[in-house]
């Protein structure tokens, strides 16, 4: 900041943020949120990586990395969600509404939404992205507030029209469906079997037992609507004031 002529201040003012905030990002361990970490760095004239190394090592909770992995190398992903939006889809101020209703603390969320949203880069953003094909339960499309659903729905619109990404919204007049038993991902790879990852209170877990997860799949892609009725659904959203 000294070598550029920048205070804490002038880049609370250039950034949009509080003061304070721009003050707190001077203590070791206090990352920016994603958002404002590219303006600063631009600012600065430094890398991202170069300011907060820690931005750079992996976040995500260690019995899940296992299956970070397995999504970046997937060919195919299909989710199904009943509860919440799936990881893979959600904004950042979605992921950090959803984040912050737990236990975890404000460091701490920081952290997990950094890594969502470097996993969502990591599938969506390579050369050749695998084909995703997310199945939602409105229910989840109705939880949360209406300031932080109508860009994350904007989000899911926008997300359902690439060529790779399919999003089917299952409503809630299809009636009770084998999904409710929770949610799930199979994925596919080019040189190995099938493997999915199942979501618990506790922890998720990997298994290579699929069989019974595809005949869920099955059933709930079934009842679910076309692509082209859920990005209507998506737009209207006639819930939401």
């Amino acid at each position: 900041m000294a070598e550029v002529g920048e205070t804490a201040e002038s880049l609370a003012e250039k950034v949009g943020v509080d003061p304070k905030t721009a003050g707190r990002w001077l203590t070791p361990g206090r990352i920016p949120q994603p958002r404002h970490r590219t303006a600063v760095a631009d600012l600065l004239g430094r890398d991202v990586g170069e300011l907060w190394p820690d931005v750079l090592r992996r976040r995500e909770l260690e019995w899940f990395r296992p299956w970070a992995d397995v999504e970046r190398e997937a060919t195919s992903l299909r989710s199904f969600e009943a509860a919440v939006l799936p990881g893979l889809l959600q904004t950042e101020a979605y992921a950090r509404a959803v984040l912050g209703s737990g236990p975890l603390g404000g460091d701490e969320i920081d952290g997990h939404v950094a890594a969502r949203l470097k996993r969502q880069a990591a599938v969506f953003d390579r050369p050749k992205p695998p084909l995703t094909v997310f199945v939602v339960d409105e229910a989840a499309l109705r939880r949360g507030d209406p300031e932080i659903m109508h860009p994350q729905l904007d989000h899911l619109v926008e997300m359902a029209q690439r060529p790779f990404v399919m999003v089917h919204v299952l409503p809630l007049h299809a009636g009770l469906h084998p999904g409710q038993a929770g949610a799930f991902v199979i994925a596919s790879l080019d040189d190995r079997p099938d493997v999915a990852y199942l979501d618990d209170q506790a922890a998720g877990r990997m298994t290579s037992d699929v069989a019974a997860l595809w005949r869920t799949w099955d059933t709930v892609r079934s009842v679910a609507l076309p692509r082209d009725l859920s990005i209507a659904h998506l737009r209207a959203r006639e819930w939401l004031t």
